[in-house]
């Protein structure tokens, strides 16, 4: 059986649901209380590629996705402006 991508939820605190922790963290990058780098996803880039790269664990892409405000992707087109929290405890810090 394949590992499901969705396969994050532990990495929510309990008791938080999926869709408050993606609002939060949007909430808070669009308001500039936690720290984001902006980029342009260039053609052939994976948010879990980016995750892996600036967290050590594509399995946090989905902090990216709700930085960004891009739903529940992995593949996003080329051009999409995304914004990637430096500080993934800083991230996950405001659901909790």
């Amino acid at each position: 059986m394949a590992i499901s991508r969705y396969n994050f939820a532990r990495r929510i605190p309990e008791g938080v649901s999926i869709s408050s922790a993606s609002f939060l963290i949007f909430r808070a990058a669009s308001r500039g209380t936690i720290k984001t780098k902006n980029i342009i996803l260039e053609e052939g880039r994976r948010l879990d590629q980016l995750a892996g790269e600036n967290y050590g664990d594509g399995a946090y892409w989905w902090v990216i996705a709700a930085a960004s405000g891009i739903g529940w992707g992995l593949q996003v087109p080329a051009g999409t402006l995304v914004r990637i929290p430096v500080s993934l405890e800083a991230a996950i810090g405001v659901i909790i």
